[in-house]
């Protein structure tokens, strides 16, 4: 059965923009195993651009008939639907997670605009939100290609891993909560709520005893972030800046914990 995507696909209209990127190392997508696409983005940047082209096509032409035949005429939930079809969208949530959840962001400023009956002018405004989130990510995606080629971006895993070492676990920790950021873009607080509590009891109980040699405060910081801070702005009325920044705040509690367990390591193998 063809997909939505390649049923469509010939629309595009062929615009290329490339802006601004954060690389991020290997990670599994928040949505689960992804394509083999993402370990060769440069082979597939036509495939990427073209998907871009089709998916501001759409988007447009759901707001085009939302402005002529009114609200009944439109289906709001195909909007997501739509960003879901597309292997881009494993492409830019595994290379730039803030953008990855700027185009949710987007997607649903338009889809609750249309619910909520708002003027045609005010859904225009959030569709040019999200088409500038759409080729922000593109061009993220094809400077990672770049990075790529050259060798200077880990590969991807496309299943899930199990880290060995106390490092390893910390880098796989930052991960998922980029991941919670991404569902919580999806308007799916209670997944990303599931990701923190696995990922607390999971990951982070398993490395506390040789964190608390190092830094008792800092590993009593990470337990309130991890059960009350994060949980309460997942579940409260917290927008997703908020949350992304309650995450990054996290991210550099981590940070700091890495290189205290590879200095405590360094440390052990001089003695011995």
């Amino acid at each position: 059965m063809k997909t939505l995507f390649e049923l469509h696909k010939r629309r595009g209209l062929g615009l290329v923009v490339a802006l601004f990127a954060l690389l991020t190392s290997a990670q599994v997508s928040a949505n689960g195993a992804i394509g083999d696409h993402v370990n060769n983005l440069q082979g597939h940047l036509g495939q990427y651009s073209e998907e871009v082209d089709w998916l501001v096509a759409k988007f447009g032409g759901v707001v085009d008939t939302y402005e002529k035949q009114g609200q009944k005429a439109v289906k709001s939930d195909a909007l997501p639907e739509y960003w879901e079809e597309v292997d881009f969208h494993a492409a830019i949530e595994t290379n730039h997670v803030p953008t990855y959840a700027a185009i949710w962001q987007g997607i649903f400023g338009v889809k609750q605009a249309i619910d909520s009956g708002a003027p045609a002018a005010e859904v225009r405004e959030e569709q040019k939100k999200l088409n500038q989130a759409l080729w922000q990510g593109l061009g993220a995606v094809k400077l990672a290609a770049q990075f790529q080629q050259k060798g200077l971006l880990a590969k991807v895993r496309t299943t899930e891993a199990e880290p060995t070492t106390a490092p390893e676990t910390l880098d796989d920790i930052k991960h998922r909560l980029d991941r919670v950021v991404a569902k919580f873009a999806e308007r799916l607080p209670e997944a990303a709520t599931t990701i923190v509590h696995d990922t607390y009891l999971h990951r982070f109980e398993g490395i506390e005893g040789a964190l608390i040699e190092q830094d008792a405060a800092l590993v009593e910081d990470l337990e309130k972030d991890f059960n009350v801070t994060l949980p309460e702005a997942l579940n409260g009325n917290a927008s997703v800046d908020e949350v992304r920044k309650v995450v990054e705040a996290m991210q550099a509690k981590l940070d700091k914990a890495r290189n205290l367990l590879l200095e405590a390591d360094k440390k052990r193998k001089k003695v011995f």
